[in-house]
């Protein structure tokens, strides 16, 4: 199922006045919040795909219970379509409020595997600046819209990468990081980009640093599995990482994939950018992000060298 398909209830007056916790709890002080780079724990970052979680609440709340559960960051898909300029600077003051950043966001939907919709794809994105400043956002998704009938799949992998090179100018020239992702085949037969090893190689053949790929963990191994080796083999290029298990799209430790190992090898590789979770809790959203975190922080720090006695 696609993230934009939850989002009826997160536009328009969402942000509206704060409301009680819907466990009963006090409203949040604002604090003051170190990440957990800073703090020395992990070498990544966390953040939270917020169409995931409390979408029956105002944003601002939505942004409150993400602190609560101990986030620092979130990503955004449209939230903020029907906001105002009076919306956009309430979300502005909130997120400074409670230490928090706005990590990435979607928003241009044209297709980058149809050369037949390239110029407006190329002209969405300048279009989509003015949004992503008024969240103080600089990091764009985009997926690569599903494929096109006549033509093969060597035809739209060159048109992706035809495009992203026209693209990654534009994000060079503003300094914003555009980031694709892969959708695995059983959620959306017809998109294109269902492989991991296939969106790895399109970056590789774009070569602009501004260009990376969103590493989606639940899709993957749906896909095609073999995580680790693919993190290894590819870490450059990766620019988020999303988190959610398999099946269901459920909480880290609900199903197959073995996130205590994940987490190692991002330690161990380095990896130093955004890890996302991404899942739809299957109970309480705040117990099931803070159990997770407390996986990562668990299993992600890095892991000191023994030390050398002497005799």
């Amino acid at each position: 199922m696609l993230r934009r398909h939850f989002l009826g209830t997160c536009a328009g007056s969402a942000l509206g006045m704060l409301t009680a916790s819907s466990r009963g709890e006090a409203m949040l002080a604002p604090a003051r919040l170190v990440s957990d780079v800073d703090a020395g724990e992990i070498p990544f970052k966390l953040s939270v795909m917020l169409w995931t979680v409390f979408r029956q609440l105002p944003f601002a709340r939505r942004l409150e219970e993400v602190v609560e559960a101990g986030y620092h960051a979130v990503e955004l898909v449209d939230e903020f379509e029907h906001w105002t300029k009076s919306d956009f600077a309430a979300a502005r003051a909130k997120k400074q409020e409670l230490g928090i950043q706005f990590d990435g966001t979607a928003g241009v939907w044209h297709s980058l595997a149809d050369p037949a919709d390239r110029d407006a794809f190329l002209k969405a994105i300048p279009s989509f600046l003015p949004t992503m400043r008024e969240l103080e956002c600089d990091r764009l998704i985009l997926q690569t819209g599903n494929k096109v009938a006549g033509m093969t799949p060597d035809q739209m992998r060159s048109a992706c990468i035809e495009t992203l090179k026209r693209a990654g100018e534009i994000a060079a020239q503003n300094q914003i990081e555009l980031l694709i992702e892969n959708i695995d085949p059983e959620e959306n037969p017809d998109y294109f980009l269902t492989s991991s090893a296939e969106g790895f190689e399109i970056v590789r053949a774009v070569g602009n640093p501004h260009l990376k790929f969103l590493y989606d963990l639940f899709h993957e191994q749906i896909a095609g599995g073999n995580l680790l080796a693919k993190l290894e083999k590819n870490a450059g290029l990766i620019g988020l990482i999303h988190i959610a298990d398999v099946p269901g799209r459920h909480e880290p430790g609900t199903g197959e994939i073995n996130f205590q190992n994940v987490y190692r090898k991002l330690a161990a590789i380095g990896y130093s950018q955004y890890v996302a979770m991404e899942f739809e809790p299957k109970g309480d959203a705040v117990a099931a992000l803070r159990a997770a975190r407390e996986t990562v922080l668990k299993y992600g720090k890095i892991q000191s060298p023994p030390i050398a006695h002497t005799h």
